[in-house]
Parts: C-alpha cells; structure tokens; sequence
C-alpha cells in the first residue's frame, strides 16, 4: 500500500485460512508509553493483596490500562501494603501528589474462581467513591482486571472504559499468519484463523460476535464472516472476480463490500448473509475501503477516480460522492469515530512516508499525530478516545495505540510481526 499500484493490489488481494484454534495466542505484548497528556489525573494503585494467587499480575494490568488511556498519570505506590478495606491516610497521599487511590485483594473461591474486589478512594476530597466485587474463571481474570480498569475510569471521568473490549489483528511468525482476537491490550484471547497465507482486512460486527474478512484459499478473493465463539463461518460474497474490503452497517444488517464482478472495483451493498446484492458506485476508477458513518446514512471510501486515492462519502442510497480529502496527493484507510466527529486515515508524505492524521469533520482540520513513517490501518475504540494503528518500528511491523491528539501513544510490542488491527465494539 506504499504506491498507486499497491493501493489496487490492496482492492484486488485477500487471503486466510480456515482452522479455528480456542488455544491462547503466543504474542505477549509490553506496553511502552510515551508522550504527556494535557490533563492527567494523578492516580495510585498498589498490587492486589495476594494478586500473585490469580497468576495475573492485576494492579499492573489496571494500570497499564488507565496510563495508555491519556486521562491518568499513574504515582508511585511501590511497597504500599493495602487493600479494599484498608483505612487510608489521606494526608499522606496528597502529600505525595495523588488525588486518586484504587486499592484491591484477591482470594481464590472453593469452587476454583478467583474474587477481585477493588474499592476507590478520591484523595483531594478524603472520601471512599464505593467498589465492587467480581467472580471470575481463572482464564477470565486478565478480562476482571480490565474491567476494574473500566469502572475507575467511568467513576473519575465521567466515560465508558474499553479496556475490557477486544482487538483483532493479524500477526505473523515465520511464514505462518494468524487472526488473533486479543484482549485491548494485545495480550490474552485465542487464535481465530491461521495459514500459510497472508490475512486481511478484518473487520468486527457491532454485537462483537463475528468477524468479516476476505480470504484467498480458492485460488480468489471471496469474503466470509465467522463467528467468534463457534468458529462457523460462511461465504458472504464469492462473484467472478475479487471480492474484497467488508465492512459492517452499524445495525448489523448489512455489508458493504468492494466487488469487480461488473468490471474493475466497486461498491456495493448486500445482506449479511450475502443476498440482495446492491450495486452503489458508477465510476471508472477503484473504489474501496469502505467504511460506514456512525449513523449508517453514508459510506466513507477510498477511490483514485480524482487521479490519486483520496477519501470520498456518499448517501447510502447512492448518488453523487463528495470528497472528503484535500491535503495531499495520496489519502487512504479512513476510520470515522464513533460520535461522527472525526476521521483518522493515512496520508503519504514526500513519496514514501505514511503517517496518521485525524481530520475534524466538521472544520477540515488536519493533525498529523505520528513520527513514525509506516503507519497503517487506523481503528477508533468504540468510546472514540484511542486509535489504535499498526508501524513499522525498529525493523518489526508493530501495533500503536494514541490519543486522537497525538500526545500519549503506547506501543504494543511482540515476537511477531503484527498488522491489520481493528478495534471491537462494546459488548454487554
């Protein structure tokens, strides 16, 4: 996707395998933080009484979670021995400069699960903000410390968490690719396909139960979907030529998908269970990547039909398309947040740099919020407050997660090569 003819090649090629594997993925990731919000609230959080039981390192999860966020700078709680019932010394706290404590245990329950329970405590104002206990299944106890992490963020920010939401993205090991569903972290979860052949183009459901992707193991590019929890899958869309780059409508209804099943590369629309196959874009030029509006009216897409690829949108309906980018000759991979407000995509500079922007989609304006020359993919978190993208760093294909304006990016480094990230929904 680095010219003109990759960015077709990217309309035409797919690829994927069919094996779903319930064994948990092999890529740990580390979380490296950089940058400084703006506003940060300071916030402690010692280990977990008797943490080390789970085989979780929770207090570290909780707040590699709130630090990737942006919203909280984490204080040094080093040696402090508490938990949810602990008497707390607000003076010394704010002494040290925190306005906020989280404090929690663990204890194994007779039936094999193991009991979080945390409690929060506003420092400033010397009060107990309430807490809460969850049972959960020992393989389920990285997924009850990002749910801990969600309820201190909702509690002091006012916002819906999603550290306990997933991510899919493809990694590669050696000649192998696999579809990993992970948890917002990059870590835990399982493998969802794997082959020989390479993977792209996931893309989640809004109910979080399945994933659409396009797969070349009949020697063409036909997309499926398949079910997270059983592994089922079916062909949404095999057509004579290429069919590619699926995207779900926000009601789950529909697909909009990239065929050349009437010559060159086009829009259309169909039913998730491929019927009623609708035709959208009457142009000469490739169009693809399509993406729906938060309110399902219009279709965000990339087409070269101005000369090089640029963002356009168009009623669902269909209808003429408006351009949407202007700066740049080369403009690709939109992703629209979920309030309808802003667009990352990816931008070419002097030829052969490619960097995140976020445009509001109100104004035109344009950031540029990356360093990094490789950037790909961008995927918004469903609360619209991270992005996260795959770059090339140090040699490796890694994956980035940033804040919209650029100043607190976290990235998530493993073994293997990793790309193709989409961000999952909130699930109930």
């Amino acid at each position: 996707m680095k010219d003109l003819a990759s960015f077709k090649r990217r309309a035409l090629l797919a690829a994927i395998a069919s094996t779903l594997f319930a064994v948990p993925a092999l890529a740990q990731f580390r979380v490296e933080i950089t940058g400084v919000g703006g506003s940060q609230l300071p916030i402690a959080i010692p280990d977990f009484r008797d943490e080390a039981k789970s085989g979780q390192p929770i207090a570290s999860i909780i707040r590699a979670d709130l630090e990737r966020s942006g919203q909280f700078l984490i204080k040094d709680a080093a040696g402090a021995q508490l938990f949810e019932g602990s008497s707390i010394n607000y003076s010394d706290w704010r002494s040290k400069g925190t306005d906020a404590l989280a404090a929690g245990s663990v204890a194994k329950l007779a039936d094999g699960r193991f009991d979080v329970r945390y409690k929060l405590f506003d420092v400033v104002k010397g009060a107990d903000l309430g807490g809460e206990a969850q049972a959960v299944a020992p393989d389920d106890v990285r997924l009850g410390a990002h749910r801990v992490a969600d309820a201190i963020y909702q509690k002091l920010t006012g916002e819906r968490g999603v550290f306990s939401t997933r991510m899919a993205y493809v990694s590669k090991i050696g000649g192998r690719y696999s579809l990993r569903i992970t948890d917002s972290d990059g870590e835990g979860g399982q493998i969802a396909l794997a082959s020989p052949m390479p993977i792209i183009s996931p893309s989640w459901s809004p109910d979080g139960r399945e994933l659409a992707y396009v797969s070349f193991e009949s020697n063409k590019a036909v997309v499926w979907a398949q079910e997270i929890f059983t592994g089922r899958r079916r062909k949404i869309a095999d057509f004579r030529g290429s069919n590619s780059a699926p995207a779900y409508s926000p009601d789950g209804t529909k697909l909009a998908v990239t065929l050349s099943r009437a010559g060159g590369s086009q829009l259309f629309i169909l039913n998730k269970d491929g019927s009623n196959v609708q035709r959208l874009t009457q142009s000469l030029a490739i169009d693809t990547e399509p993406v729906f509006a938060p309110d399902g009216s219009k279709i965000y897409f990339v087409s070269d039909r101005g000369g090089g690829p640029q963002v356009y949108r168009m009623s669902i309906s269909g209808g003429a398309a408006e351009r949407v980018t202007f700066s740049g000759g080369y403009n690709i991979s939109p992703s629209i947040s979920p309030d309808g407000r802003m667009m990352a995509y990816i931008t070419r500079e002097g030829g052969s740099a490619f960097r995140l922007c976020v445009m509001d989609l109100a104004s035109g304006t344009v950031q540029k919020i990356t360093d990094t020359t490789a950037d790909e993919r961008p995927s918004f978190a469903p609360n619209g407050r991270l992005i996260v993208y795959a770059t090339r760093v140090g040699g490796h294909d890694v994956l980035m997660t940033t804040t919209p304006d650029g100043r607190v990016k976290a990235k998530l480094t493993s073994a293997a090569d990793v790309r193709e990230p989409t961000w999952g929904p909130f699930t109930k």
